[in-house]
């Protein structure tokens, strides 16, 4: 990515690319328009049936094919080849810009016969069983270097990438001599980006200390018990659950709702994180939005005192996961040692609740070196806007 960071930031791109963003329940495909910094996008959302997400690896590929020739046409582009960048938001073994080898599905997905091999091949292969849309991927990266480069795009001191949405990850900008394992081109600017996959951190029993009973419960429920336990923390595909499991076990020791919760209250995912973020949403001392989400989960008889407890669940619950990020990039931070850095952000845990940003900005400025300035900048058309421009880079460096 050094060239490619190079050339990013020194010329302006023109065209039009397309990005596919996969990284949840919805994927995006977008069709962007560059032109001197200035862009137009065009998206369409496309939804991952659970049915997909945890069948043949092959029936993936052929839904998101699909998708992407039905977008095409839409646009009436289907006898055009355009570059493409491919947001691919799991864990992967990079071993180019256009080969990226699965390690393991994360966020609920379990699709058979794709750990270990090349997800841009099967790609390509389920484009072209199709052969109704030409389309030419010059790039596979993940959402958070997509968030980097979208947001570097606007604002040339972006280091680092974040997610805080589904799932959460981090990558930032790396000066070549501290890479041991590099092995690739050392010109200048002499830096590199690196994906950490910091939702698997604490596989290792690095977080032992720290999980409660909730987390080792739904730990041992997920897909991947003993994986990504950071990321089970933190991320919007569990953050629902756990407060769920903490207003479950008040309730049942008669503490909310005089003893008296609902089926819903008490089955496994019946608490969304979206609730989370509305409950909190509401003004002190106004529980319009927390009633709402009662309704919601047919308890029609909660007290004020009980609103104020379930907020005060929730509050504990998004805190927690907002000093973990926070102080994950703290880590960061202080290991770039520069002055002053951006961070690109998207995730809609960051871009809803209405306090993570300010909570995550309290525990960044209790652990960095004194006098290092940051910001948070959130990346306004996420990841996939990044996923483009690192095509129209990549297609740029091709043709040249």
């Amino acid at each position: 990515m050094t060239s490619k960071d190079k050339q990013f930031k020194k010329h302006s791109q023109r065209g039009r690319f397309l990005a596919l963003d996969l990284g949840g329940t919805n994927f995006r495909v977008l069709l962007i328009e560059l032109n001197d910094g200035n862009f137009k996008m065009e998206s369409k959302i496309f939804a991952v049936p659970q049915s997909i997400m945890q069948g043949a690896g092959h029936e993936l590929f052929d839904h998101i094919a699909e998708c992407l020739s039905t977008f095409a046409h839409m646009q009436h582009i289907e006898h055009e080849v355009l570059p493409l960048g491919f947001t691919f938001s799991f864990p992967c073994s990079q071993h180019g810009l256009t080969e990226a080898r699965l390690t393991q599905w994360t966020k609920g997905f379990s699709c058979s016969g794709v750990e270990g091999e090349d997800v841009v091949k099967l790609l390509e292969e389920a484009i072209e069983r199709r052969g109704d849309v030409k389309i030419k991927v010059c790039a596979v990266l993940n959402d958070t270097t997509g968030t980097l480069m979208s947001c570097a795009w606007k604002n040339h001191n972006t280091y680092i990438g974040l997610i805080i949405g589904t799932g959460t990850n981090a990558c930032y900008v790396e000066r070549l001599e501290n890479v041991g394992l590099w092995d690739g081109d050392w010109e200048e600017p002499k830096q590199v980006l690196i994906n950490t996959e910091w939702g698997a951190f604490g596989g290792g029993g690095d977080l032992d200390s720290v999980l409660t009973e909730y987390d080792r419960d739904i730990d041992q429920h997920s897909i991947n018990p003993g994986r990504q336990l950071f990321e089970k923390m933190i991320s919007g595909m569990y953050l629902g659950e756990v407060a769920r499991q903490l207003v479950q076990k008040l309730t049942k020791q008669g503490l909310l709702f005089g003893g008296q919760g609902s089926d819903a209250l008490f089955e496994r995912g019946g608490f969304f994180t979206k609730y989370i973020t509305e409950v909190e949403s509401d003004a002190p001392g106004d529980y319009t939005n927390c009633r709402m989400v009662l309704e919601e989960l047919g308890i029609e008889h909660a007290t004020d005192e009980d609103c104020e407890n379930l907020r005060y669940v929730c509050e504990v619950v998004s805190r927690r996961a907002a000093f973990l990020v926070g102080t994950g990039l703290a880590v960061l931070l202080n290991k770039m040692d520069r002055p002053s850095v951006t961070v690109g952000v998207d995730g809609s845990v960051y871009r809803y609740h209405p306090h993570v940003h300010r909570l995550m900005c309290e525990q960044i400025s209790r652990l960095v070196r004194p006098g290092m300035k940051f910001d948070l900048m959130l990346s306004e058309d996420g990841s996939g806007r990044g996923a483009a421009l690192v095509a129209a880079v990549a297609s740029r460096t091709a043709a040249t």
